[in-house]
């Protein structure tokens, strides 16, 4: 199989169209037999990785998976996991993901809940927790009392869970391909000649469509670092001569702009980040130390990419994609969607009238359209007759001096702050310049001090108030008051 393919423009709402059924083989797999497409440790050609997905292909089928089934995967960003994934949706499966680093009882209530036919895991044992690809061997397993496809989704995922309960998110093929041609419609997004680092997870909507299935499409050959460290990811970077774009969460761009000395990285061309707000300070201290942009991106697992800043010129703005229908209602964001993405869930405030409700804060410019997203609809609370954004108090505790990162929720009428700080950082002092800050009615009831905010296996920030409070040190577990 030789030659490449361009995807044609797809309708905004096209989710519920149909695509072609060779659509892997037609987008994803195609290319010359020599091209290099992915790199876990060594190259992998596309002739190798069609042979590997034919392989798969046959497995899943001895495990009794057919057109219409269903298959959950629990296995480690690898080869492995690629060949499988591409398999189950060539044979026309519809696919759960489950991330690797899920427990055993969470996954075991994700099976419960989601019923798939087959379940494919690792022999191998899982990755070690810095390794940012692993060895696996895929095995699909039948599962006795796994249910076929109720809806001609093509991809189930799980949201992040950092405010709470995961929700199951369904996605058509179609929908993927329209993602992708947002993605081939970006000017600055990497394309052919370029290469692509990626740090985000392949289990999740930025990393598996923005990365992998990106990649593939465009032809830009795709690595992961063999280990999520500072060191691990300039190597990376370094180990190739071409263009490099760099895709992560916020964390990942943190972890570099605080990286030490590194050699020089001319390839270096941007890095982009999407999954949460960035710090305020984070693009200037990530430019000052590589001499590129750090560029973001607004989506939802829903949708995926919704709008862009790619070279960093537009914040707090950002341009909305190709197709995307968008409006102001009430200052929520809302898309317009044909159908709703979440299976067997009928709420109004969710997705009603062909319009996905984000509960994100936004305005969209009446003449250019673009977006400012100001945070989370719940984010903004009452104390004492007076709104708070709960966004500006995080992003204003997050700028101080030893403040490395903070999370700030609202539980039982009083706002409360989770902070972690500089190893050497005063708690009287981070008291005292946010007194300076903000306003009395705006500074949280209690600060507590961690080495580390708690984060979900994607890498946000948990945002569950008991988990949070579950993470504070034994002698902070009262807090500290802030005033």
């Amino acid at each position: 199989m030789t030659g490449s393919a361009s995807l044609a423009p797809l309708p905004a709402g096209a989710s519920n169209a149909k695509a072609p059924q060779d659509w892997v083989d037609h987008f994803l797999l195609v290319g010359p037999d020599d091209e290099e497409c992915l790199h876990f440790g060594t190259p992998v050609d596309r002739k190798t990785l069609r042979a590997l997905v034919a392989e798969q292909a046959e497995r899943l089928r001895g495990a009794g998976l057919l057109a219409g089934g269903t298959a959950a995967l629990r296995l480690a960003p690898s080869l492995g996991y690629t060949a499988a994934l591409l398999a189950c949706w060539q044979l026309g499966a519809q696919v759960v993901l489950l991330d690797h680093r899920l427990t055993d009882h969470e996954v075991g209530l994700a099976l419960e809940r989601l019923a798939p036919q087959v379940l494919v895991e690792s022999a191998h044992r899982p990755a070690a927790a810095l390794r940012g690809f692993a060895e696996t061997d895929p095995v699909p397993r039948a599962r006795p009392g796994g249910r076929p496809a109720a809806t001609d989704h093509t991809l189930l995922q799980l949201s992040s869970g950092s405010t709470g309960p995961a929700k199951v998110i369904a996605r058509t093929a179609a929908d993927l391909l329209r993602e992708l041609d947002c993605y081939r419609r970006l000017t600055l997004f990497p394309k052919a000649g370029e290469r692509v680092v990626l740090l985000s997870s392949v289990v999740h909507v930025l990393g598996l469509v923005g990365g992998l299935l990106n990649s593939l499409h465009s032809h830009v050959p795709l690595t992961i670092p063999e280990r999520m460290t500072p060191a691990g990811i300039l190597a990376a970077i370094g180990q190739d001569d071409r263009p490099t774009t760099v895709i992560g969460v916020p964390f990942h761009a943190e972890l570099l702009a605080g990286a030490g000395a590194s050699p020089p990285l001319p390839q270096l061309r941007r890095m982009i980040v999407a999954g949460e707000s960035i710090r305020p300070g984070l693009p200037a201290a990530f430019t000052a130390r590589y001499g590129v942009p750090l560029g973001t991106m607004y989506g939802m697992t829903e949708l995926g990419v919704i709008a862009t800043d790619l070279d960093g010129s537009l914040y707090p703005q950002a341009e909305p994609v190709h197709g995307l229908d968008l409006r102001e209602d009430g200052g929520e964001l809302h898309i317009a969607m044909a159908g709703s993405p979440y299976p067997g869930l009928a709420d109004p405030t969710r997705w009603s009238d062909g319009w996905l409700h984000t509960r994100d804060a936004a305005r969209v410019d009446p003449q250019d359209r673009r977006v400012t997203v100001l945070g989370r609809r719940d984010s903004q609370v009452s104390i004492g007759g007076l709104k708070v954004d709960l966004t500006e108090v995080e992003q204003a505790l997050a700028a101080l001096p030893q403040v490395r990162e903070a999370v700030v929720v609202f539980e039982n009428g009083a706002i409360e702050a989770y902070l972690a700080t500089e190893p050497a950082a005063d708690p009287a002092a981070v008291r005292d310049a946010l007194t300076r800050q903000l306003a009395s009615y705006k500074r949280p009831r209690q600060l507590s001090f961690l080495p580390a905010l708690p984060r979900t296996a994607t890498g946000k920030l948990v945002r569950d108030t008991s988990a949070l409070r579950a993470a504070v040190p034994p002698a902070d577990a009262a807090g500290a008051p802030a005033l």
